[in-house]
């Protein structure tokens, strides 16, 4: 039996049609090669299968072949695994850098200029207290003078640094709320993406159900995701809606969701039903067990309802009790109301609720913790914690010691009880109060300050004044020394997924080319096809039956 005249033509056709369009996707690829969040793209063919036809007069000894390729398609090249393991890196690296930032401030608070300066301002006053033990110069006022000088430039300097730090957690609040600056705060950036994300699974779904391609929406929603990773601990599913996910209330198989049936029971073809993608919060509870609270539930619901969002509160204007209440979408991944339906995450865990990464808990640690009763991270309380210590055991020794020998006891030279609020007294410096002496010696309380700048005080963890101040810088750099490895290790395996990532979904240069010579020769094969199958009929036409004339 000859074959039908033209089905070669078709064969032909669709080869050409399918290596055009392999050409096209190629040129897309390499134009977008160097977009963020690109992913590359493939064309998904399928053989086209010929079907035996019925007749009583057909040769049943012909052997039938296909009718060409047929485009179902244009696919991403992406590793859901390595999407997963990326935006967890993503959530340590958002949390270490968000410290390391931190950190940062407060080293350019504690800084080896300040640190020197608090140390030369006590080695001054040690050095004018050198100076007045002489006896001929301890009623000197010109010498009291010089050690008021010496003791205001230190308490000074304890206000500069605590103002400053006091700077550092407005500015950490308002990388949280961001309502004073002109840009958005976390706050607001997570509830904008939580919105896009929201919106973008209706557009794509939309899209997908009439067959339009969306692959450049999924490349801006998992840009999204990405970023978002960096500011919670996410997880993404993508999973099919209550309708076409193939079960009932109860959990039962039902194949008319999954299959189209004849009416005679017969499963006809699987339905191709596109995918929403869920995104839930992983937080640990207040036992410290991880849970999961849905942020956006695929498409389900209305505009209002597939996505949570994220508000800040800041009780009494204290940044240190900074809270953050997360709200769930409406429903969850089982399409009820989720339970608990929101969250609040505290600057003090108070064995609340606590995220397992990303760079809102970093500013919730710093703001709330002071490394000893609020959690074990040494936020901006804690070195607050450490001047007002300093400051007040000065204020307290250098007091303790002139009001010695007082006759009315009321020979105060200090005040003040933190590093914000420590300062030299009125009295002392309108010239009311000075330098007191024991009844037996004019130098005595001059002695017990000299040696008081010496002493070890188990208030300051068994330092001294100069010790102390060192202890607190070596602790600060300490905590960014280790968390700067963390954040080197952290890069390193961020780097590494992404590398890996972008051997699956990025798009190489070579490969491209290597792809295109191979598209442009099937190109050429099927129209080379195309003219030899033209020969042919050419010749069973108008060649047949013309021997002999």
């Amino acid at each position: 039996m000859v074959r039908a005249s033209f089905a070669g033509f078709t064969t032909a056709l669709s080869a050409l049609q399918v290596s055009q369009k392999r050409l096209d996707i190629t040129g897309q690829n390499l134009a977008n090669m160097h977009t963020e969040g690109y992913t590359r793209q493939q064309l998904d063919v399928v053989s086209i299968n010929s079907t035996s036809p019925s007749s009583a007069y057909i040769s049943r000894n012909t052997a039938f072949t296909g009718f060409g390729v047929g485009i179902t398609g244009v696919s991403q090249l992406r590793d859901p695994l390595l999407d997963a393991q990326y935006r967890s890196q993503m959530t340590k690296s958002g949390y270490t850098d968000a410290y390391q930032n931190s950190l940062d401030s407060l080293s350019n608070i504690l800084d080896e200029s300040q640190i020197q300066g608090l140390r030369q301002a006590l080695a001054n006053i040690r050095s004018t207290l050198t100076d007045m033990q002489d006896p001929a110069k301890v009623l000197d006022s010109a010498y009291e003078v010089e050690l008021r000088n010496d003791m205001e430039s230190f308490t000074n300097l304890l206000n500069d640094a605590a103002r400053e730090i006091k700077k550092a957690e407005q500015t950490e609040y308002e990388r949280l709320d961001g309502e004073t600056t002109n840009r958005n705060g976390a706050v607001q950036t997570v509830n904008d993406m939580l919105l896009q994300i929201a919106t973008l699974n209706r557009q794509i779904k939309g899209n997908e159900v009439v067959g339009q391609n969306s692959n450049e929406l999924k490349d801006t929603r998992n840009l999204l995701l990405d970023k978002l990773a960096s500011y919670l601990p996410i997880e993404v599913t993508y999973f099919k809606d209550f309708s076409h996910d193939g079960l009932d209330a109860d959990g039962n198989a039902l194949d008319n969701e999954l299959y189209d049936i004849s009416s005679a029971g017969n499963l006809l073809a699987k339905k191709d039903w596109p995918e929403d993608v869920r995104v839930d919060l992983v937080y640990k509870d207040e036992n410290g067990v991880t849970q999961r609270l849905t942020l956006v539930n695929g498409s389900e619901g209305t505009v209002a309802e597939n996505y949570g969002n994220l508000s800040i509160t800041r009780p009494d204007d204290d940044v240190h009790q900074t809270a953050i209440t997360i709200t769930g979408s409406a429903t969850g991944p089982d399409g009820k109301p989720q339970n608990p339906a929101s969250i609040t995450i505290t600057a003090p865990a108070n064995d609340g609720p606590e995220l397992t990464g990303g760079s809102i808990q970093a500013s919730l640690d710093m703001l709330g913790h002071d490394g000893v009763n609020t959690g074990f991270t040494r936020g901006y309380q804690y070195y607050m914690d450490q001047l007002d210590l300093l400051a007040k055991s000065f204020v307290d020794t250098i007091n303790g010691i002139n009001t010695t020998g007082a006759n009315n006891g009321n020979m105060i030279l200090l005040e003040g009880d933190k590093a914000s609020n420590v300062g030299i007294t009125k009295e002392w410096s309108a010239g009311l109060v000075h330098i007191t002496s024991p009844e037996d010696s004019k130098t005595g309380n001059i002695l017990n300050m000299l040696e008081a700048m010496s002493s070890h005080y188990d208030s300051l963890n068994g330092n001294s004044f100069s010790g102390f101040i060192s202890h607190v810088s070596t602790t600060l750099a300490s905590d960014s020394y280790a968390n700067l490895m963390n954040v080197k290790s952290n890069s390193i395996m961020q780097n590494g997924i992404q590398n890996a990532r972008d051997s699956v979904s990025g798009v190489s240069m070579d490969e491209e080319a290597a792809g295109m010579m191979t598209y442009m020769a099937a190109y050429n094969a099927a129209s080379r096809l195309m003219t030899t199958l033209d020969e042919a009929l050419d010749k069973l036409i108008n060649g047949t039956g013309t021997v002999g004339r």
